[in-house]
């Protein structure tokens, strides 16, 4: 054997491979494709078959004859190239269904146990015999499934570094939660420049083995970056939360990135900001509140008191059959608790005087009381719309603040209607002006929606400066040349005379628009890029942390996610044809 493989060596140098069958040696030339007998194996008569046959390629290099040698193996000697063409598609199928597990954020498992037996039957059902056992060569196990999944990956991964790597400029947000096996999971996003137009994509999943303090953060991205060769002096924002490990004046994560590349512009998430104003509640309606969760926490309790619950609302043909807990840490959970407590109140009430609980019954005697639930409904609700439209990708800084100020007005503007007695934007509440609102109530409101418009001044200490204008419109009148800085005036000006760009202006998005300015006024474009580009909420982060519980659940708690997450949630597709030709089928047993 040590003979035959030395000749194998030489049969590759000289532009021939050896064919397997059934454990016989059968050399076949890769150029003709000729099989030649045994003798034929010596060096000296395949030199001469190549000096005489193929005169030609006797000068070709070692890559030459390797290109033809996986040519002739994708043929399996078939000369009509069915059999290939076959492969090729199982193969491909294989990879298509690895990309739809991975997105559906399912098992690997479900590809052989469910998705192979179903997709044979229904095929040999419509189509017969012949086309199902097509449908049986089709790999779907779960370690293919597994490294289909990871080789897709690695192909997302690479594409979006090198989108990444050619952007000028890029900005990340990141957060860290601990999974379903209390491992600390770290997400990346990024934000950069690419085809005309800002682009975001999911970037990393790392798991941090000991603590989750800044310097472990800033090891897990520094070494992310230096492996892929990312340049911290393109990165111009960093969004996180409000937790002292990312924001901490001395030693926080923003901090030590600030060390690396001064310009970046740190940001701590504008929702999580948003929630802690609004957590402020005046003390009558702390207790309204209260209460409210007692009651709901005494009807969920047990399961017993949950079921006759359902069923008196069933039988009273409600809305709603079952109240919601109430989780403090959820962003719409204190206005969703009571919204269906109020929708529920003439059913809650009905059944706490059939269980004799009297100490909760009193409430909805008390007039006080149901007006401050009304008003904690109605203001819970417009809490709640401004809050969902924060969220969402492709938000910036500009866009919060509009929507910001414009909230913080409607405030004003509620507080001087109630000074007045005028309850008509609060629907639930207004209900009450029949029998009369208690002045206690008036107060109340009034007190916290001070108290709302001062927290708001509190968390967001930017909002009364000025927004830089030429971002958001470089041809508005309302810019003053003589407030832009000097290296960027007269660019500016030859922009805001340029009518061909003025109309470009009106018709693409903001982003796309100073992407595509990039080429002709890269400093002015650059200067409003550095506005646009740096995120403004971790949003991705707790998007990309809902999918992590999908992934990693109990039962696959030993899951390395990263490669399921970011098939899961990436923007960008595998490129499956340029993988698959890099491949060679293999059959399912």
């Amino acid at each position: 054997m040590a003979k035959s493989r030395k000749y194998l060596e030489s049969y590759l140098k000289l532009g021939f491979t050896s064919m397997l069958d059934h454990g016989n040696e059968k050399p076949q030339c890769v150029l003709c494709h000729v099989v030649l007998s045994n003798d034929a194996m010596k060096p000296s008569k395949l030199k001469r078959h190549l000096q005489q046959k193929h005169p030609e390629h006797e000068g070709k290099d070692l890559s030459f004859y390797q290109r033809q040698k996986m040519s002739l193996k994708r043929q399996k000697l078939d000369a009509s190239g069915y059999f290939q063409q076959q492969s090729t598609a199982s193969l491909e199928a294989s990879f298509e269904v690895a990309l739809q597990i991975a997105k559906q954020k399912k098992p690997h498992t479900i590809a052989e146990t469910i998705v192979k037996p179903c997709a044979v039957k229904m095929v040999k059902l419509i189509l017969g015999e012949k086309s199902s056992k097509k449908i049986e060569q089709v790999c779907l196990s779960n370690d293919t499934i597994k490294r289909r999944i990871s080789v897709m990956s690695t192909d997302v991964k690479q594409q979006v570094i090198d989108e990444l790597k050619a952007s000028p400029m890029f900005s990340i947000q990141l957060d860290e939660s601990t999974d379903v096996a209390s491992c600390s999971q770290l997400l990346v996003f990024v934000r950069y420049i690419h085809m005309e137009d800002v682009k975001e994509e999911f970037l990393l999943c790392n798991a941090l083995e000991t603590t989750a303090k800044a310097q472990d953060v800033m090891d897990t991205i520094s070494k992310f970056f230096e492996t892929e060769g990312i340049q911290w002096e393109k990165l111009c924002g960093v969004c996180t939360d409000g937790a002292p490990a990312m924001l901490g004046s001395k030693s926080g994560f923003q901090m030590k990135v600030k060390e690396k590349s001064p310009q970046v512009k740190g940001v701590h998430c504008m929702i999580h900001r948003y929630a802690l104003a609004c957590k402020t509640l005046p003390s009558y309606l702390k207790n309204v509140l209260d209460s409210v969760v007692k009651m709901v926490n005494f009807i969920k309790k047990s399961p017993t008191t949950s079921r006759l619950f359902k069923q008196l609302c069933k039988e009273m043909n409600s809305d709603h059959e079952t109240l919601l807990f109430y989780t403090a840490v959820r962003w719409l959970s204190k206005g969703n608790v009571v919204s269906r407590f109020y929708e529920l109140s003439t059913e809650i009430k009905l059944f706490l005087e059939m269980v004799k609980k009297d100490n909760f019954n009193n409430f909805f005697s008390d007039e006080t009381w149901l007006q401050g639930l009304a008003y904690l409904a109605d203001i819970t609700e417009q809490l709640n719309k401004f809050n969902l439209r924060l969220q969402g990708p492709d938000t910036n800084i500009l866009q919060f603040k509009d929507v910001l100020f414009g909230f913080v007005e409607k405030v004003q503007n509620w507080d001087r209607k109630i000074n007045q007695g005028n309850f008509a934007m609060f629907e639930k509440l207004s209900a009450f002006e029949a029998t009369g609102l208690r002045p206690q109530i008036k107060q109340e409101i009034s007190e916290h929606l001070q108290s709302l418009e001062k927290e708001f001044q509190n968390y967001f200490p930017d909002l009364t400066k000025e927004v830089e204008v030429f971002p958001r419109n470089p041809f508005s009148p309302m810019i003053d040349i003589a407030t832009v800085s000097e290296e960027l005036q007269d660019e500016l000006l030859d922009l805001r005379n340029d009518s061909a760009s003025r109309e470009m202006f009106l018709e693409k998005s903001l982003t796309q628009f100073w992407c595509i300015m990039l080429r002709s006024y890269p400093k002015v474009s650059k200067e409003a890029l550095r506005v646009i580009v740096p995120f403004a909420l971790t949003y991705l982060c707790e998007s990309g942390f809902s999918a992590l519980v999908h992934i990693k659940s109990k039962a696959r708690n030993q899951l390395n996610v990263e490669d399921d997450m970011r098939l899961s949630i990436s923007k960008t597709k595998p490129r499956i044809s340029r993988l698959v030709s890099n491949m060679q089928q293999q059959n399912s047993h």
